[in-house]
């Protein structure tokens, strides 16, 4: 008595208490009544070599791809049969157990306790041929469509790293063929360093459709804006406005860091427009080198005051050089 789990179809069978008799074994001579040729199949013969072998099943199931033969029911059943045949016959206890058995021996699981063969739907047995031979470097399963969807982190995460449950919403098919909506939870570890564009992919946790594979479910990393740093790479960039007194004075600055730190940085040489402080191993956590971070890049913006009175003016002049001193000394040659 058998039945079907969904989303999986897996099947589950009660299998008789009864011991199956072995079959006898056949001799080096004795083919007949061996039920299917797999060596015909694969148009081999008998002695041939696991190199040999290997190449005839590629050129036949080339040709038999359901995927090179859409809609084509005799591809189809060949294509499984082609399958089959290489499944048993490239392993070398079921290619002993077929050529003293044959077809029975090796699918009655009797002499292979270790068998890959699964139950299937009415008598007999299926093998599980599909994922063993795709595997294989040229075949590939045709899949459903890649589903991608954002995901929006923050700044704060990407540099400490968050776990994540994100709930999905997925069309499988039932035992039947027929689309139904399946509900599912998946984990995402996000790992601090990652950046905008990284791609964390779930196989087979995206949409599936008839005659083919579930898709992929691909999350793409967004970073969201940050109030106080922007990212350059795997540095940090924080902007800070000081006033000219205090370009030409000196000036401390705060900063707090992403995890909740706090820097101070003193710069006590005269500030140039454009200047940049840089302060090594603040930045963002390298995900490929542990232990790594970038560097937090301070820019210093300074504010220039929109006017001044005349005797503003007149005390720059006498405090910065006035009319005998040297200019150049404060601000270099201009």
């Amino acid at each position: 008595m058998c039945s079907t789990h969904h989303p999986y179809n897996i099947h589950i069978c009660l299998v008789n208490s009864k011991p199956k008799p072995k079959p006898k074994p056949n001799t080096k001579t004795e083919h007949k009544n061996m039920g299917i040729d797999y060596y015909n199949i694969l148009k081999v013969s008998r002695s041939v070599s696991d190199e040999d072998l290997k190449k005839s099943y590629k050129k036949l199931a080339m040709k038999w791809h359901p995927d090179k033969n859409i809609n084509n029911k005799l591809a189809e059943s060949k294509f499984k049969q082609i399958s089959e045949a290489y499944y048993v016959l490239s392993d070398v206890k079921k290619r002993q157990i077929y050529d003293m058995y044959g077809e029975e021996g090796v699918k009655s699981g009797l002499y292979d306790e270790l068998s890959m063969m699964k139950p299937g739907s009415g008598s007999g047995f299926r093998f599980d041929v599909e994922e063993e031979m795709f595997a294989d470097e040229f075949f590939y399963v045709r899949k459903a469509e890649t589903v991608e969807s954002k995901l929006s982190c923050s700044l704060e995460e990407l540099y400490k790293g968050s776990k994540r449950k994100m709930q999905i919403s997925r069309v499988v098919l039932d035992h039947s063929g027929k689309p139904v909506t399946l509900e599912e939870i998946l984990p995402i570890q996000i790992k601090p360093g990652w950046k905008k564009g990284t791609k964390i992919t779930f196989p087979e946790k995206g949409n599936q459709e008839a005659g083919a594979a579930p898709g992929d479910l691909i999350f793409v990393v967004d970073e969201k804006p940050h109030n106080t740093f922007k990212r350059d790479g795997n540095d940090l960039v924080f902007t800070k406005r000081i006033t000219l007194l205090e370009a030409l004075t000196g000036k401390t600055i705060k900063v707090t860091t992403l995890d909740g730190r706090n820097l101070v940085v003193p710069i006590t040489d005269v500030i140039k427009p454009a200047h940049e402080e840089v302060v090594p191993n603040e930045g963002m956590p390298i995900s490929k080198e542990p232990g790594k971070k970038g560097n937090l890049r301070i820019k210093i913006d300074i504010k220039f005051p929109s006017r001044l009175s005349s005797e503003q003016k007149s005390d720059l002049k006498r405090v910065l050089g006035g009319d005998g001193g040297r200019r150049d000394d404060l601000f270099g040659e201009y």
